[in-house]
């Protein structure tokens, strides 16, 4: 089997959100070979990426063996060290590895589940992430283990730290006081916070209970991060915005995080995902909870790989991803058909056309 094509398009949808989760986000990625099999994978990058995935790596992919995807996957590396290594150019590859683990389970007419050792469990516990809490007030009588607050918007401006961290300590409380004592409780600072307001922060909620803070600082404050693991009173959770397993070493070896966030779609592909799960087995104190892990694309590695499998609720736009689990009473079951279990009617996608680059340059 020979790869004869490698494809690249931006599906959108009535709900696609008009920002960067859009216009930079995710791409489909389709692998073509000379036997007719063809295996699906959603990356990032946009038209970047969509360039990224038709140049450089159809380049270095075209007549391959698809079944050495480990191979491969160094091969597309190494042909982007000048310009990669992380951002876009690793959120295209993520697309392109994904695609070679369905076409793998295609052909061998196995899950991918199954291809990396079988599940542990059929289905997993899940997680949703908010946006405040009117919308948690919404949705605390769901069965989910978990909630997660979202908080990066209300970064300290025009308010001291100490009035912005007991701001943000009253929402965690309200959060608690919705969900129960019983349940996950998680906060995300999308990086908005500073070193000084995310201490304040955190010594504000002990009593809150929280599973884990995840990015409260940008992603370079190597010695912020630091710093609040050394308060050792909230673990710190990150690597959502992180590219491949070599920047999570990188996390593990100097224990910034306690918890790892890996985005399957951006870190460098499902090969990656293995890679750092592997890094965190290393460690007992250290947690893999994949970004958006409820998502078709990081199941089967939860499944099989994960000691303590929580999945996060995924992007609701993307329905074109025909085979994806629904959420049902707080659970997910796990697909169990070639592949990730998905199918691609590539006729029916809405597909974002192309900018007219030359011709807006043009026109100026």
């Amino acid at each position: 089997m020979k790869i004869t094509n490698v494809r690249a398009c931006q599906p959108v949808t009535e709900t696609s959100p008009a920002d960067w989760r859009t216009s930079i986000g995710q791409i489909l990625v389709a692998v073509d070979t000379d036997c007719g099999i063809t295996g699906y994978g959603v990356g990032g990058g946009g038209f970047a990426g969509i360039h990224v995935v038709q140049t450089v790596l159809r380049d270095v992919l075209l007549g391959e063996d698809p079944d050495r995807i480990e191979g491969l996957w160094s091969t597309m590396y190494d042909a982007t060290l000048a310009f990669g290594q992380k951002g876009i150019v690793l959120m295209a590859m993520s697309g392109v590895d994904l695609a070679l683990w369905d076409m793998r389970g295609r052909a061998e007419k196995q899950s991918v589940s199954e291809l990396l050792g079988g599940a542990k469990q059929t289905r997993l516990p899940t997680y949703i992430t908010v946006w405040d809490n009117e919308a948690l007030a919404k949705v605390a009588d769901r069965p989910h283990r978990g909630f997660k607050l979202h908080l990066g918007e209300q970064a300290s401006q025009n308010e001291s730290i100490d009035a912005f961290a007991d701001r943000i300590a009253g929402e965690l409380r309200e959060a608690r006081r919705l969900i129960g004592p019983d349940r996950e409780l998680m906060a995300d600072a999308w990086m908005k916070w500073s070193r000084p307001a995310a201490e304040a922060v955190i010594e504000r909620i002990a009593d809150v209970n929280l599973s884990w803070l995840e990015e409260p600082l940008p992603l370079d404050d190597e010695a912020g991060y630091e710093a609040l693991v050394g308060l050792g009173s909230v673990p710190i959770a990150g690597g959502e915005h992180e590219y491949t397993s070599a920047a999570f070493r990188k996390l593990v070896d100097r224990q910034l995080h306690s918890v790892l966030q890996p985005d399957v779609n951006w870190v460098g592909g499902l090969t990656e995902l293995i890679r750092i799960y592997e890094l965190a087995s290393e460690h007992d104190d250290i947690r893999v909870c994949p970004h958006r892990g409820a998502e078709i694309w990081s199941l089967s590695a939860l499944a099989v790989l994960d000691p303590d499998p929580l999945a996060e609720s995924g992007r609701p736009w993307m329905s074109w991803v025909n085979g994806q689990p629904p959420i049902v009473d707080g659970w997910i079951e796990i697909p169990d058909r070639p592949g990730f279990g998905l199918d691609i009617d590539e006729a029916a996608l809405r597909i974002c056309p192309t900018p007219p680059l030359a011709e807006q340059w043009l026109s100026r």
